[in-house]
C-alpha cells in the first residue's frame, strides 16, 4: 500500500479528520510515535517519514499535515538519539560474524558492503578470533556509532550485547520465530540436505554417518532435522549422527572413529559443512579406503575448499554474497520503515566426484 491511501486516513469521505489529544497532561505518559499515528491515522512508518523530512515524493502534502498537527497537539518529541538512528546519522552499520577465516562470512561481509556502498553507507566488522562467539564487546563505545546491526546467529554470544541496545537488528541464517531482531534474511537450508539426501538415496546409500557441526546454531539444527525427516521412512535406511569439532583435524579424527565403529561401514558421509567433508576425506584415506568407492563423502556451503580437494566434493551451494546483499536491504528497509523482502534464498545441489553409487558388502 502507498503512504497517503485512503488507509492512511480515519476519513474517507473527503473531510480531514483533525487530531483529537490537545497535548500531553502532568503525570501521563510521554506521547510515542505510536500515538502520532494512532491520532493521525496512519502508520507509525509514516510518521517517521514526516517526521524525518523524508516524506516528499511518498507520503501526500495532506498525511504530512496531519502528522505534523498529531504530533503538535500530543506534543511529541521525537527521540532525537533514536530519530538520528532511524535518518541514517552515521550511515554505518555492524556486521557480526564467527571470523573472517571463513570464506562464507568473508562473502557475506563482500555482498552486504556492496548493497552498502550504493546507499552512502559503510559496514563495520566485529569478528571473533576464537573463530566461534565474540570478540571484545564493542558496544560501549560504538552504539553511538551505529545506525544498525547485521548479525550471524553463529556469533551467538555476541548477541546477547546486541540485543541489549536500541539498535535496529536484522539476523542471518537464524531461527525466523525469533522475536528479537527486526527482519530475518534466510537461506532455504532445509531444502538443500533434502536436495542432498535425494542424491544418496538414489546411489542406493542406506548406512550414513551425518558429521554434525559440534557449533550450537540454528542452522545446523536445521540441517540435521531435515536429513532425519528425509531419511525417515526409507527401507533399511540407517544415519548415526557423530558430532565434531568445525575444523579439518577435528573432523578427521571424528570421522575415523565412526567408520571404525562396530556394525556394518556406513557407504556415505554426509557433512555438515565442506570443512568437515574435507576431514572427512582424510579419515577415509588414512583407513586405507577410497572416496567415493568404498565411501561418499558430501558437504555444505561449496566453498573454493569443495574443489581444492581430490576428489572434488559434491555439496550444497550457498549464495553467500546474497545473503549479505540481502541483509543489509533488509537493514535499509528498516530504517526507512518499509518491509524488508521476504522468502528464503534458494540453494543449490552441487554433484562433483566425491560421491558414488553404493558398494555393496
Amino acid at each position: 500500500m502507498a503512504h497517503g491511501s485512503p488507509k492512511d486516513h480515519p476519513a474517507a469521505s473527503g473531510q480531514e479528520a483533525a487530531p483529537q489529544a490537545v497535548g500531553p497532561r502532568v503525570g501521563t505518559p510521554r506521547p510515542t510515535s505510536r500515538d502520532v499515528a494512532r491520532v493521525a491515522g496512519v502508520s507509525q512508518a509514516t510518521v517517521s517519514l514526516v517526521l524525518g523530512e523524508k516524506w516528499r515524493g511518498r507520503v501526500s502534502e495532506r498525511t504530512a499535515g496531519l502528522v505534523r498537527d498529531a504530533a503538535r497537539q500530543l506534543g511529541y518529541r521525537p527521540n532525537l538519539a533514536a530519530r538520528n538512528l532511524r535518518l541514517g546519522r552515521t550511515r554505518t552499520a555492524l556486521l557480526v560474524v564467527p571470523a573472517l577465516t571463513n570464506e562464507f562470512f568473508a562473502r557475506v561481509y563482500t555482498g552486504a558492503a556492496t548493497v552498502a556502498s550504493e546507499h552512502g553507507f559503510g559496514v563495520v566488522l566485529y569478528p571473533s578470533p576464537e573463530g566461534v562467539g565474540p570478540a571484545k564487546d564493542p558496544f560501549a563505545s560504538a552504539r553511538a556509532a551505529l545506525d544498525g546491526v547485521i548479525a550471524s546467529s553463529m556469533a551467538a554470544q555476541a548477541l546477547t550485547a546486541i540485543r541489549g541496545t536500541d539498535l535496529p537488528l536484522v539476523m542471518l541464517d537464524s531461527d525466523p520465530a525469533d522475536p528479537g531482531a527486526a527482519a530475518h534474511v534466510n537461506l532455504d537450508i532445509a531444502d538443500g540436505m533434502r536436495q542432498m539426501s535425494a542424491h544418496l538415496l538414489a546411489l542406493g546409500h542406506r548406512r550414513f554417518i551425518h558429521l554434525a557441526s559440534a557449533v550450537s546454531s540454528w542452522t545446523f539444527d536445521v540441517r540435521a532435522r531435515a536429513l532425519t525427516t528425509a531419511l525417515r521412512g526409507i527401507p533399511d535406511a540407517v544415519v548415526r549422527t557423530v558430532p565434531a569439532p568445525l575444523d579439518v583435524a577435528g573432523a578427521r579424527e571424528a570421522a575415523e572413529r565412526a567408520l571404525t565403529g562396530p556394525g556394518p561401514r556406513p557407504t556415505a558421509i554426509v557433512c555438515d559443512d565442506d570443512i568437515l567433508a574435507a576431514g572427512a576425506c582424510k579419515a577415509v584415506r588414512r583407513l586405507g579406503l577410497r572416496v567415493p568407492d568404498d565411501v561418499s563423502v558430501t558437504g555444505f556451503d561449496d566453498l573454493a575448499l569443495a574443489t581444492a580437494v581430490e576428489p572434488e566434493l559434491t555439496t550444497v551451494s550457498l549464495p553467500a554474497e546474497r545473503v549479505g546483499e540481502r541483509g543489509m536491504s533488509a537493514l535499509l528497509a528498516v530504517l526507512e520503515g518499509r518491509p524488508p523482502e521476504e522468502g528464503d534464498l534458494p540453494v543449490e545441489l552441487v554433484v562433483r566426484g566425491s560421491s558414488a553409487p553404493a558398494r555393496t558388502v
